[in-house]
C-alpha cells in the first residue's frame, strides 16, 4: 500500500505531471487544499523557450522556472510528490533543474 504524501504550509508538496506532449509542475498546499504556483510547457512565459514538450531540455526550464517562482514566494522546502511514473528521464531532469536553483527536498 502507498503511503499518502502531503504538502503543508511549511513544506508544500511540488506535483509532476507528464503526459506524452507536455509536463506540468505545481505546487501545493494540501492543508488548505491551494495551488500556490505553477509551471507547465504550455505557459505563456516559458513559450518562447520551449521547442518541444515532450524532452528533457523542457523539463529542465520547467524545474527552474517553478523553484524560481518559489522562491519569489519564501518556499525553499518542498515534498516532491511524482506520481506513479519512475523517477527517471524527464521527471528526473525537473527535479535536477529544481533543486540546482535552490529548493530543498
Amino acid at each position: 500500500m502507498k503511503k499518502k504524501i502531503k504538502g503543508t504550509p511549511k513544506r508544500p508538496r511540488l506535483y509532476v505531471f507528464k503526459s506524452n506532449k507536455h509536463i506540468y509542475a505545481q505546487v501545493i498546499d494540501d492543508i488548505n487544499c491551494k495551488i500556490l504556483l505553477s509551471s507547465s510547457s504550455i505557459c505563456k512565459e516559458l513559450k518562447n523557450q520551449i521547442k518541444s514538450g515532450a524532452n528533457c531540455k523542457t523539463a529542465n526550464i520547467i524545474g527552474q522556472s517553478i523553484a524560481i517562482k518559489s522562491k519569489k514566494q519564501g518556499i525553499n522546502q518542498i515534498i516532491f510528490d511524482r506520481g506513479k511514473k519512475l523517477y527517471h528521464g524527464r521527471i528526473k531532469a525537473l527535479a535536477d533543474a529544481a533543486r540546482k536553483e535552490g529548493l530543498i527536498f
